[in-house]
Protein backbone atom coordinates (compact mmCIF):
# COMPACT_ATOMS: atom_id res chain seq x y z
CA UNK A 1 0.00 0.00 0.00
CA UNK A 2 2.79 2.53 0.85
CA UNK A 3 3.85 1.85 -2.53
CA UNK A 4 0.90 2.56 -3.93
CA UNK A 5 0.51 5.67 -2.29
CA UNK A 6 3.89 7.01 -2.97
CA UNK A 7 2.99 6.36 -6.83
CA UNK A 8 -0.35 8.32 -6.30
CA UNK A 9 1.59 11.77 -4.98
CA UNK A 10 4.43 11.54 -7.45
CA UNK A 11 2.08 11.62 -10.23
CA UNK A 12 0.19 13.92 -8.72
CA UNK A 13 3.18 16.00 -8.25
CA UNK A 14 4.18 15.86 -11.81
CA UNK A 15 0.74 17.05 -12.90
CA UNK A 16 0.54 19.82 -10.29
CA UNK A 17 3.94 21.00 -11.84
CA UNK A 18 2.64 20.74 -15.42
CA UNK A 19 6.06 18.82 -15.51
CA UNK A 20 4.45 15.64 -17.37
CA UNK A 21 2.94 17.76 -19.66
CA UNK A 22 5.51 20.86 -20.84
CA UNK A 23 4.78 20.63 -24.51
CA UNK A 24 1.26 21.89 -23.37
CA UNK A 25 2.11 24.81 -21.04
CA UNK A 26 3.33 28.51 -22.69
CA UNK A 27 6.10 28.33 -25.26
CA UNK A 28 10.05 27.83 -24.46
CA UNK A 29 9.68 26.31 -20.76
CA UNK A 30 12.71 25.49 -20.07
CA UNK A 31 12.80 21.78 -17.89
CA UNK A 32 15.43 22.64 -15.65
CA UNK A 33 13.73 25.67 -14.74
CA UNK A 34 10.45 24.00 -14.10
CA UNK A 35 12.23 20.87 -11.99
CA UNK A 36 13.73 23.61 -9.98
CA UNK A 37 11.25 25.57 -9.41
CA UNK A 38 12.47 28.34 -10.60
CA UNK A 39 9.86 29.95 -12.96
CA UNK A 40 6.21 30.98 -12.85
CA UNK A 41 4.54 28.81 -14.41
CA UNK A 42 1.59 29.63 -17.07
CA UNK A 43 -1.19 26.76 -15.71
CA UNK A 44 0.21 24.58 -13.33
CA UNK A 45 -1.04 24.66 -9.25
CA UNK A 46 2.79 25.03 -7.87
CA UNK A 47 5.85 26.62 -8.50
CA UNK A 48 8.07 24.79 -6.24
CA UNK A 49 9.67 22.51 -8.06
CA UNK A 50 10.22 18.98 -8.33
CA UNK A 51 12.68 18.64 -5.46
CA UNK A 52 10.75 20.86 -3.12
CA UNK A 53 7.72 18.72 -4.24
CA UNK A 54 9.34 15.17 -3.51
CA UNK A 55 10.43 16.49 -0.17
CA UNK A 56 6.63 17.40 0.41
CA UNK A 57 5.74 13.90 -0.12
CA UNK A 58 8.50 12.39 1.70
CA UNK A 59 7.21 14.62 4.90
CA UNK A 60 3.78 13.90 4.67
CA UNK A 61 4.55 10.25 4.44
CA UNK A 62 7.09 10.77 7.41
CA UNK A 63 4.60 11.95 9.75
CA UNK A 64 1.39 9.86 8.81
CA UNK A 65 3.69 6.52 8.82
CA UNK A 66 4.85 7.70 12.53
CA UNK A 67 0.90 8.81 13.47
CA UNK A 68 2.87 12.47 14.26
CA UNK A 69 -0.29 13.86 15.77
CA UNK A 70 -2.19 17.36 14.40
CA UNK A 71 -3.41 18.90 11.00
CA UNK A 72 -0.87 20.25 8.30
CA UNK A 73 -0.97 23.66 7.25
CA UNK A 74 0.54 25.85 3.84
CA UNK A 75 1.00 29.78 4.72
CA UNK A 76 1.16 31.55 1.64
CA UNK A 77 -0.51 28.89 -1.25
CA UNK A 78 -0.51 30.67 -4.69
CA UNK A 79 -2.50 28.33 -6.20
CA UNK A 80 -2.98 25.58 -3.86
CA UNK A 81 -0.46 23.32 -5.52
CA UNK A 82 1.39 21.88 -2.27
CA UNK A 83 -2.01 22.04 0.07
CA UNK A 84 -3.30 19.82 -2.84
CA UNK A 85 -1.00 17.27 -2.79
CA UNK A 86 -1.18 17.52 1.59
CA UNK A 87 -5.03 16.19 1.27
CA UNK A 88 -4.07 14.03 -1.47
CA UNK A 89 -1.74 12.57 0.97
CA UNK A 90 -4.43 12.24 3.86
CA UNK A 91 -6.88 11.00 1.32
CA UNK A 92 -3.88 8.28 0.50
CA UNK A 93 -3.47 7.01 4.04
CA UNK A 94 -7.35 6.83 4.34
CA UNK A 95 -6.46 9.68 7.30
CA UNK A 96 -10.06 10.08 8.80
CA UNK A 97 -9.36 13.00 10.92
CA UNK A 98 -7.13 16.07 10.03
CA UNK A 99 -7.66 19.10 8.66
CA UNK A 100 -5.50 20.69 5.94
CA UNK A 101 -5.27 24.50 6.48
CA UNK A 102 -4.63 27.03 3.56
CA UNK A 103 -3.59 29.89 4.75
CA UNK A 104 -3.35 33.11 2.49
CA UNK A 105 -4.67 36.35 1.70
CA UNK A 106 -5.74 35.52 -1.69
CA UNK A 107 -5.05 39.01 -2.32
CA UNK A 108 -1.19 39.06 -2.29
CA UNK A 109 1.35 40.10 -0.56
CA UNK A 110 1.43 42.98 1.94
CA UNK A 111 3.38 45.99 1.65
CA UNK A 112 6.58 45.32 3.74
CA UNK A 113 6.05 47.40 7.44
CA UNK A 114 9.89 48.42 7.20
CA UNK A 115 9.54 50.22 10.63
CA UNK A 116 8.44 47.04 12.58
CA UNK A 117 10.32 44.81 10.49
CA UNK A 118 13.36 46.55 9.35
CA UNK A 119 15.06 43.46 7.37
CA UNK A 120 11.96 43.47 4.64
CA UNK A 121 12.73 47.26 3.73
CA UNK A 122 13.18 46.99 0.02
CA UNK A 123 11.17 44.04 -0.91
CA UNK A 124 7.86 44.96 -2.04
CA UNK A 125 6.27 42.46 -3.64
CA UNK A 126 2.89 44.12 -3.30
CA UNK A 127 2.48 45.03 -6.85
CA UNK A 128 3.09 41.65 -8.35
CA UNK A 129 -0.41 40.63 -9.67
CA UNK A 130 0.48 37.13 -10.45
CA UNK A 131 0.54 36.58 -7.00
CA UNK A 132 -2.71 37.47 -5.82
CA UNK A 133 -4.56 34.09 -6.41
CA UNK A 134 -8.14 33.75 -5.38
CA UNK A 135 -9.67 31.91 -2.82
CA UNK A 136 -12.41 30.83 -5.28
CA UNK A 137 -9.94 29.36 -7.75
CA UNK A 138 -7.60 28.24 -5.38
CA UNK A 139 -11.01 26.01 -4.27
CA UNK A 140 -11.89 25.29 -7.75
CA UNK A 141 -8.04 23.90 -8.13
CA UNK A 142 -8.79 21.76 -5.29
CA UNK A 143 -11.98 20.64 -7.08
CA UNK A 144 -10.34 19.61 -10.15
CA UNK A 145 -8.62 16.94 -8.73
CA UNK A 146 -11.73 15.91 -6.62
CA UNK A 147 -9.66 16.68 -3.24
CA UNK A 148 -12.26 19.66 -1.96
CA UNK A 149 -14.10 18.87 0.96
CA UNK A 150 -14.84 19.92 4.58
CA UNK A 151 -11.50 18.79 5.42
CA UNK A 152 -9.93 22.07 3.55
CA UNK A 153 -10.22 25.03 5.63
CA UNK A 154 -9.13 28.24 4.45
CA UNK A 155 -8.14 30.73 6.38
CA UNK A 156 -8.18 33.81 4.69
CA UNK A 157 -6.55 37.03 5.20
CA UNK A 158 -3.03 38.56 6.66
CA UNK A 159 -1.37 36.48 8.37
CA UNK A 160 -1.20 38.31 11.84
CA UNK A 161 -4.79 38.60 11.59
CA UNK A 162 -5.79 34.90 11.24
CA UNK A 163 -3.04 32.44 12.27
CA UNK A 164 -2.86 32.87 15.86
CA UNK A 165 -6.69 32.88 16.02
CA UNK A 166 -7.16 29.73 14.05
CA UNK A 167 -9.08 26.86 15.98
CA UNK A 168 -6.10 25.04 15.38
CA UNK A 169 -5.01 22.54 18.36
CA UNK A 170 -1.96 20.74 16.97
CA UNK A 171 0.03 20.37 13.73
CA UNK A 172 2.29 17.38 12.80
CA UNK A 173 3.46 19.63 9.73
CA UNK A 174 4.16 23.15 8.76
CA UNK A 175 4.87 24.75 5.27
CA UNK A 176 5.97 28.57 4.99
CA UNK A 177 5.86 30.09 1.78
CA UNK A 178 5.24 33.77 2.45
CA UNK A 179 9.17 35.06 1.37
CA UNK A 180 9.21 38.28 3.81
CA UNK A 181 10.60 38.41 7.29
CA UNK A 182 7.10 39.69 8.82
CA UNK A 183 5.42 36.97 7.27
CA UNK A 184 7.82 34.30 7.83
CA UNK A 185 7.84 35.63 11.36
CA UNK A 186 4.09 35.68 12.32
CA UNK A 187 3.40 32.37 11.20
CA UNK A 188 6.63 30.91 13.12
CA UNK A 189 5.41 32.79 16.46
CA UNK A 190 1.57 31.38 15.89
CA UNK A 191 2.06 28.20 14.67
CA UNK A 192 5.43 26.14 15.90
CA UNK A 193 4.56 26.06 19.52
CA UNK A 194 1.36 23.99 17.95
CA UNK A 195 4.17 21.41 16.15
CA UNK A 196 4.26 18.12 17.60
CA UNK A 197 6.89 16.71 18.85
CA UNK A 198 8.42 14.28 15.49
CA UNK A 199 6.11 17.16 13.82
CA UNK A 200 8.40 18.94 10.41
CA UNK A 201 8.66 22.64 9.39
CA UNK A 202 9.43 23.14 6.29
CA UNK A 203 10.68 26.56 5.00
CA UNK A 204 9.89 27.63 0.93
CA UNK A 205 12.27 30.35 0.52
CA UNK A 206 15.15 30.42 2.87
CA UNK A 207 17.47 30.22 0.24
CA UNK A 208 15.15 32.43 -1.84
CA UNK A 209 14.76 35.91 0.20
CA UNK A 210 17.27 37.07 2.97
CA UNK A 211 14.67 38.28 5.39
CA UNK A 212 12.70 34.74 5.36
CA UNK A 213 16.49 33.09 6.12
CA UNK A 214 16.79 36.02 9.05
CA UNK A 215 13.11 35.46 10.56
CA UNK A 216 13.83 32.12 11.05
CA UNK A 217 17.27 32.28 12.73
CA UNK A 218 16.04 34.76 14.73
CA UNK A 219 13.00 32.54 15.78
CA UNK A 220 15.25 29.54 16.65
CA UNK A 221 17.66 31.51 18.53
CA UNK A 222 14.79 33.75 20.28
CA UNK A 223 13.23 29.89 21.40
CA UNK A 224 16.49 27.69 21.70
CA UNK A 225 15.78 25.73 18.47
CA UNK A 226 18.78 23.02 17.93
CA UNK A 227 17.30 20.70 15.45
CA UNK A 228 19.84 20.53 12.55
CA UNK A 229 18.29 22.90 9.28
CA UNK A 230 18.24 20.34 6.18
CA UNK A 231 18.51 21.86 2.71
CA UNK A 232 16.53 20.63 -0.04
CA UNK A 233 17.30 22.45 -3.12
CA UNK A 234 18.68 25.84 -3.79
CA UNK A 235 16.06 27.34 -1.70
CA UNK A 236 14.09 25.30 0.27
CA UNK A 237 14.68 23.34 3.98
CA UNK A 238 13.24 21.93 6.74
CA UNK A 239 13.91 20.49 10.42
CA UNK A 240 12.11 17.71 12.09
CA UNK A 241 11.30 18.54 15.81
CA UNK A 242 13.04 16.93 18.17
CA UNK A 243 10.73 14.40 20.25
Amino acid sequence: MRDLRLRYLDLLAGCLSRELFLELDEPGVDPADRHEGRDWPATAETMIGRRRLDNLIDCLATVLDDDIPGDVIETGVWRGGATILMRAALAAWEDPDRSVWVADSFNGLPPPDAAAFPADEGVDLSGIGALAVSRAEVASNFERYGLLDDRVRFLEGWFADTLSSAPISRLALIRLDGDLYQSTWEALDALYPKLSPGGILIVDDYGAFEPCRRAVHAYRDQHHIHEEIITVDWTGVWWRRDR
